[in-house]
């Protein structure tokens, strides 16, 4: 069963606003940024923001894991926190407020909190016992919208980079059954996909600190997320990077034979 343990709530929220302080004077700063050993971009804003998530999570929840890209897998016991500090980097070293910040609380596997932060523009998402709150200057509702085909749905993802072979020549049977697709967002593009902005998303490539805040997230707002098979995604289970997110879980039966190719 589902606890969200107290204080959690209070101590994700610390957390991305710490984070939000670290990060926003290094935007559109000319910061330069270093190659990890899969060529994706990492800056001084993205540890010294993991940094200063990590201090608040072990100082509030010392009993808790902590999951993140920067530092490492500390993880231990029922409840792991699970984190991205800059999610979104390449948006972030070009001047693009579309990077998001990424914190979320797995039980047992489950992420039962989510928060996207995007602490430029000022919004967050924050989910947790069922329940989605949504703060912006720029207004919106939460509700993911119905979409009764995909040939109705906005499709979205990071880019083709992230796909081998077959992941791509999967990507686009799907792209050609929906509207259209856009790219880029990364992680932002869920919280659109919350809004009822966005319809699908179809990730590869992902590690737990990509989806696992998105999940909460999607779900409260009425969407589903599992991978490219239809398998939940849960921290304790293999998985092999595929991510795709619902804003009408009604898509689902037709999304994924379409990434199979499988005909209709």
């Amino acid at each position: 069963m589902t606890t969200l343990p107290p204080g959690a709530i209070d101590a994700a929220t610390a957390a991305a606003d710490a984070a939000g302080a670290v990060i926003r004077p290094y935007f559109r700063a000319g910061l330069t940024a270093d190659d990890k050993s899969d060529d994706s971009p990492v800056t001084l804003a993205d540890r010294a923001a993991e940094q200063a998530i990590r201090a608040i999570m072990t100082a509030r929840f010392p009993q808790f894991g902590v999951i993140g890209e920067e530092f490492g897998d500390q993880r231990q016991g029922r409840y792991n926190w699970v984190i991205d500090p800059i999610d979104g980097t390449r948006e972030f070293i070009t001047g693009r407020p579309t990077f998001v910040t990424l914190i979320a609380l797995v039980e047992d596997g489950v992420p039962i909190l989510g928060l996207i932060d995007q602490p430029v523009i000022g919004e967050r998402w924050l989910a947790a016992e069922g329940r989605l709150d949504f703060t912006s200057r720029l207004g919106g509702r939460t509700g993911c919208r119905k979409r009764t085909a995909l040939a109705e749905a906005e499709l979205s993802c990071t880019g083709p980079e992230w796909f081998d072979a077959s992941q791509l020549a999967a990507f686009h049977r799907l792209e050609a059954a929906c509207r259209r697709a856009s790219w880029g967002d990364d992680a932002y593009a869920a919280g659109l996909v919350a809004l009822g902005e966005i319809d699908v998303i179809a990730e590869a490539g992902h590690k737990p600190w990509d989806w696992a805040a998105s999940v909460p997230i999607v779900m409260a707002a009425g969407g589903a997320m599992c991978d490219w098979s239809g398998n939940p995604l849960r921290l304790d289970a293999v998985h092999d990077g595929t991510v795709l997110i619902l804003g009408d879980p009604a898509l689902r039966t037709a999304a994924l034979i379409a990434l199979r190719g499988e005909p209709c």
